[in-house]
């Protein structure tokens, strides 16, 4: 069969291989501690479940605009506002079917063949194969792995060119956890508007931060570069609602009519049921996000502790999100001695899914292969049962 290039260039997602591999080994019978899954193991409030419930017996299954309902749009203004202090209003939000169709939606209608992207790495896996589907390059920007991955302007002076549209920012980041400070946001932001470039601002992880740190989105650092920025959100990872497909981007009116459009003609509205869920718990309480994310601070605490006193692993401890990104140089062939010495992370994630029945994610699709991904977006008894099977295996080579 004859496929379109487009589609031939796409990588599969490690995540998704990842937990596929693993669900197979536990159809089998066999047990297998997850910490590759990025996605909270709580139920979705019931409160939530209940608004569903009611628009379904309410007939609410019809469709909607393509954008989202206007109650919606107006209540993810309110929490905006409420939240971080940004005024948006309704005809510059667009709901889509998950953060990740938002950030498409911005992608394509941004970038055109010839564009070039800035992202820094560590990134999620899904932003270079984005860029590339637009028919423009994605150029990767390191981040300094002892400046908390969080990437610095001066960096992305080094690779900006005349054919950067836009730069595709984190925070907290996936998969290193990483919080960018106010100052370092206003860098950023000040960086976008002198290049005359778009900022897309991915923040689904905005209320899972820790130790006191604030979440800061770039559009709060000025009109200028909000007019510049897309924030994109969700109520996948702060509501337990990931299956629910409900995430959203705002931004400037012209823009957000445009991505609007082009949604209508890709998968027309998101699905009524999860709009009216997506309400309640955008207008529900936060004591259940709240809770949430003190069992996640807890787990972390533990799982960061524990993976940096691993054999060949060193792990600082990440300030938002749920995953630990531990270096594992220690392990890999230029550096480490003993029988076992491993190529990358590839070859040591599938070694410890093998050995150790834990499976993880190889840094590699993030951009580092000097890493292995950690979600602690399970319960604290697998955590440590996972754990205690590293150290055991880790130990014998």
């Amino acid at each position: 069969m004859r496929l379109s290039d487009r589609v031939k260039g796409i990588s599969p997602s490690p995540t998704l291989a990842v937990d596929a591999r693993a669900k197979k080994l536990q159809a089998q019978g066999v047990d297998v501690v997850n910490f590759g899954v990025g996605e909270p193991d709580f139920d979705t409030p019931e409160h939530v479940c209940d608004a569903a419930i009611s628009a379904i017996r309410g007939g609410f299954t019809r469709y909607t605009p393509a954008a989202g309902t206007m109650e919606l749009r107006e209540a993810i203004c309110a929490r905006l506002g409420r939240d971080l202090a940004l005024e948006y209003r309704p005809d510059e939000v667009v709901v889509s079917v998950g953060a990740k169709h938002s950030l498409f939606n911005a992608v394509m209608a941004l970038c055109d063949p010839g564009d070039e992207v800035l992202i820094p790495a560590p990134y999620w896996v899904t932003y270079p194969e984005q860029v590339k589907l637009a028919g423009a390059t994605p150029v990767i920007v390191p981040a300094d792995e002892t400046h908390g991955f969080r990437v610095t302007r001066d960096a992305l002076e080094e690779r900006v060119s005349r054919r950067t549209r836009l730069l595709i920012l984190n925070s907290p980041g996936n998969p290193s956890g990483a919080v960018y400070r106010r100052e370092e946001i206003e860098a950023l932001a000040e960086f976008v508007v002198a290049r005359d470039i778009y900022l897309i601002s991915d923040e689904v992880y905005d209320r899972l931060v820790y130790d006191g740190h604030r979440h800061v989105s770039p559009a709060s650092c000025g009109p200028e570069v909000k007019a510049r920025t897309v924030l994109i959100n969700a109520v996948s990872k702060t509501y337990a609602m990931t299956g629910w497909r409900i995430g959203y981007a705002a931004c400037h009116r012209d823009l957000a009519r445009a991505m609007g459009e082009f949604q209508g003609h890709v998968t027309s509205n998101p699905t009524s049921i999860s709009q009216k869920a997506a309400l309640a718990a955008l207008d529900g309480p936060d004591a259940p996000v709240e809770a949430m994310r003190r069992e996640f601070e807890r787990r972390r605490d533990y799982m960061a502790a524990e993976l940096a006193t691993m054999p060949g692993m060193t792990a600082s401890v990440p300030e938002g999100a749920f995953y630990v990104f531990p270096n594992i140089s220690g392990l890999l062939k230029p550096q480490s001695g003993g029988n076992h010495r491993f190529a990358g992370s590839d070859d040591l994630a599938a070694f410890l899914l093998e050995e150790a029945r834990v499976a993880t994610v190889a840094g590699k699709g993030f951009g580092s292969d000097l890493h292995l991904r950690f979600s602690y977006a399970t319960s604290f008894e697998r955590i440590q049962a996972g754990v205690a099977r590293l150290r055991e295996v880790l130990a014998r080579l």
